[in-house]
């Protein structure tokens, strides 16, 4: 190849000499495939983090209203000591945490059954079912639900011509879990499934001639294997909600703030210092929670 690289032109001998160095250097090809995500992860991602934990230590001055750029731990203090920011962020916390394992019940029987039960033509149909909602806007659900929930809303007027009294559910935490736990369903409904396909059906066959029943086989053999696929749904469902503020801002009462409202507000008046300081909670909760989701080999999920 060298030879007839030789004989040719210029430019043509340079792309055969290229192309023979990538194949002869394949890590040398991945590096260049990588290098531009990289830099572009390192310069927004990682950067917009160190930006956020470093304005995080400095104040805003009381009088004139401008950014003290000195190193303080104001910010974090006033957290520590006062109870309502510790009520907000376990606010939070918990419907992250409901609304995860609500997904997770949610999703494991649909996706069992799309994966060892229903037949191709259905298991398109479900995919499309399941990822028709991911085509509109994120708001025009909040929306709907808003407008189903709301006193004179679909829901109240079903129960009413059932004879039945009002839910009360508008503008109440409990709404915010159902909408959360519906927006947020197929980000875990797509990782269950994937896990549950890979289990191999000779596991499934072992498990039947060792004389194991049906819920004998799915605690000791489905569940274990599809516990990477649930933790890999749980990372997306409970970031999203730890990070969200727009629901609980059209859809949860006046003691519904999340750690987001919380944030949008001290943007706004402005004291970016605090709402910073305040945005690190969640970041180092995510940050455990990663930690603790590739442990159980949630990441061979994805």
């Amino acid at each position: 190849m060298i030879e007839a690289a030789e004989a040719g032109p210029p430019l043509r001998r340079a792309r055969l000499r290229l192309s023979a160095a990538f194949w002869r250097r394949p890590w040398l090809k991945l590096t260049l495939l990588l290098a531009l995500p990289a830099v572009a992860f390192l310069l927004v991602y990682l950067g917009s983090l160190v930006a956020l934990f470093v304005s995080a230590f400095w104040h805003v001055d009381s009088f004139t209203g401008k950014v003290v750029h000195a190193w303080s731990w104001t910010n974090f203090s006033t957290l520590w000591h006062d109870h309502t920011y510790w009520r907000i962020a376990f606010r939070t916390l918990w419907m992250a945490a409901a609304v995860t394992l609500t997904d997770a019940v949610l999703a494991f029987p649909l996706a069992f059954f799309m994966a060892r039960v229903a037949p191709r033509r259905m298991r398109a149909l479900l995919f499309v079912l399941v990822l028709l909602p991911l085509w509109s806007s994120y708001l025009v659900r909040i929306y709907s639900w808003r407008l189903i929930l709301a006193k004179d809303g679909a829901l109240n007027w079903a129960l009413n011509g059932l004879g039945l009294p009002d839910a009360g559910l508008a503008y109440t935490n409990t709404a915010m879990w159902i909408v959360f736990s519906y927006v947020w369903l197929p980000f875990m409904v797509l990782p269950v499934y994937a896990a549950l396909e890979r289990i191999p059906e000779s596991y499934l066959e072992a498990s039947q001639d060792l004389g194991a029943r049906a819920w004998r086989t799915l605690r000791t053999v489905i569940l274990p294997l599809a516990l990477p696929g649930l933790v890999a749904g749980s990372i997306f469902t409970f970031s999203l909600t730890l990070g969200d503020f727009i629901t609980p801002a059209l859809v949860g009462g006046a003691g519904s703030s999340f750690i987001g409202n919380i944030v949008e507000t001290k943007i706004g008046q402005p004291d970016i210092p605090f709402a910073a300081a305040f945005a690190t909670v969640p970041v180092l909760v995510m940050a455990a929670y990663l930690v603790i989701a590739k442990r159980l080999g949630a990441f061979e999920a994805l």
